[in-house]
């Protein structure tokens, strides 16, 4: 007997997942005031789409310039960190503490500094998506073959071209697994910071809700919640599929460097 597909076991749980959500609460073994059935969530959503599609807006226009902050800079300052030795030997270990400090405990100091309007959260979700980002960059870059970059500066490759032809190709791969977590992160900063401090966007809903204990509205925002974070992971994952022919082509070169260099050496006598 052939076992499943894992693509086939993982639609099945999704499934058995939204048919659980909906015959739990029908039944009574869990009370709507904790779990509001499938139905009762959806049609709490549709019926004020108006309010959740403009909490929405609020919700992805933070979540873009926070990834934008969290991106840029953690791809900066990891590309420094990871190829100048005294910066890695300096900053890696600070950097590699501050990851395992509990971000949102700092919160208060941004909005102590920027107000509770949408800077402190834009700030503070970068923050928490920047180290991901930065540490998975400057892994990446540690982990490319000298070889390659010996090759390319003995064929008269300028420092643009390195960049662009060996260091960006062989650690993109690396790099965006950080994307990835620290993407994902960004928008765990913004919904939480929301649901702290704020007036307007996906978080405060399940705020606003919550304490007048409308668990279906509080339960529709989650639902929203959770689809924003499975599309961007499947569009993280296919874009690192996309990327993952530069990894196997330089393998491929490499194998093939190396079973030439077999073929031509000289039997031993």
């Amino acid at each position: 007997m052939r076992r499943p597909r894992p693509v086939t076991v993982r639609r099945l749980l999704i499934v058995a997942v939204l048919v659980l959500w909906e015959a739990v609460p029908q039944t009574g073994l869990i009370p709507e005031l904790l779990l509001p059935s499938l139905s009762s969530t959806l049609r709490a959503l549709i019926a004020d789409w108006d309010k959740y599609g403009e909490a929405l807006l609020v919700t992805l226009y933070e979540v873009s310039l926070a990834m934008l902050v969290a991106c840029g800079a953690g791809i900066l300052v990891g590309a420094l960190v990871g190829g100048l030795k005294p910066l890695r030997d300096l900053l890696l270990p600070v950097f590699s503490s501050l990851y395992a400090v509990p971000i949102v405990i700092l919160y208060p100091i941004f909005t102590a500094w920027l107000g509770i309007g949408s800077e402190a959260k834009i700030a503070f979700a970068g923050v928490y998506g920047f180290f991901p980002v930065m540490l998975s960059t400057a892994a990446g870059i540690r982990t490319i073959d000298p070889q390659l970059l010996l090759a390319a500066r003995a064929m008269g490759a300028t420092v643009p071209q390195q960049i662009g032809r060996v260091v960006i190709p062989a650690s993109i791969p690396t790099v965006l697994t950080g994307l990835r977590l620290g993407g994902a992160l960004t928008i765990i900063g913004v919904v939480v910071s929301e649901m702290l401090t704020s007036t307007a966007g996906i978080g405060y809903l399940v705020t606003r809700y919550r304490t007048i204990l409308d668990s279906a509205h509080v339960f529709a925002a989650v639902f929203m919640i959770l689809v924003l974070s499975i599309l961007f992971d499947t569009f993280a994952r296919y874009i690192e599929r996309r990327t993952m022919v530069w990894q196997t082509a330089g393998r491929r070169e490499r194998t093939d460097t190396a079973d030439r260099r077999l073929t031509t050496a000289p039997a031993p006598v």
